[in-house]
C-alpha cells in the first residue's frame, strides 16, 4: 500500500516536472502542444475514490499552473478530467476489469483504452484551450488547436502508457 503512494508520489512530481520544463515549450506549427501530465489522471486505479480523484486532479492542475504561470486554467480542466473520468471508465471499460486495476492499454484492449483517452484528453483540452483564448470570436483557430494538441498528447499517452507497462 505504501509503495503504491510512493509510485503515485514519483509519478505526480515526475509528470508536472516533464511538463513544466519540456513539453510546455514544445508547441508544433503553433497549433499544437502535448499536455502529457493528463496520464497521471487517466492512468489512477478504477477504484480510487471520486473525492481523492478531484484532489488529485485539482493539485496536479494547480502544480502545473504555478510551474507554467497560468492562472488556474489547468486546475479547471484537469478537475473536470478527475470529475468526469467514472463516467468515462464505465463508457469505455467492461465491468468484468473494474476493480482495483489501472486502465491501460494492456488491461482495457488498444480501442478502448484510445475511446477512452482521447474522449477524455479531448475535453481536457478544449476547456483548457478554450480558458486560454477566453473567447469564440476565432473558433476555427480554437478547433484546430484543440484537435492538433489531442492528437499529439494521445500519442505520447499512449508512448507513455506502453513504456510504464514495460516495466
Amino acid at each position: 500500500m505504501q509503495s503504491q503512494h510512493l509510485k503515485q508520489g514519483i509519478w505526480f512530481i515526475a509528470l508536472v516536472l516533464v511538463q513544466s520544463l519540456i513539453f510546455n515549450h514544445v508547441h508544433i506549427a503553433g497549433y499544437a502542444t502535448p499536455f502529457v501530465y493528463v496520464y497521471f489522471i487517466l492512468s489512477l486505479k478504477c477504484d480510487t475514490p471520486r473525492n481523492a480523484l478531484l484532489l488529485w486532479g485539482f493539485t496536479l492542475g494547480l502544480a502545473v499552473d504555478i510551474f507554467s504561470d497560468t492562472p488556474g486554467m489547468n486546475a479547471a480542466a484537469t478537475t473536470l478530467l478527475a470529475f468526469i473520468r467514472p463516467w468515462l471508465l464505465n463508457l469505455f471499460m467492461s465491468h468484468d476489469n473494474a476493480g482495483n486495476e489501472c486502465p491501460c492499454r494492456h488491461v482495457m484492449g488498444l480501442a478502448s483504452f484510445l475511446g477512452y483517452a482521447i474522449l477524455g484528453i479531448l475535453i481536457h483540452h478544449a476547456v483548457l484551450l478554450l480558458l486560454d483564448t477566453f473567447s469564440f470570436f476565432n473558433w476555427g483557430m480554437l478547433l484546430l488547436k484543440t484537435v492538433c494538441s489531442t492528437a499529439l498528447t494521445t500519442i505520447c499517452v499512449l508512448i507513455t502508457d506502453t513504456m510504464q507497462k514495460q516495466r
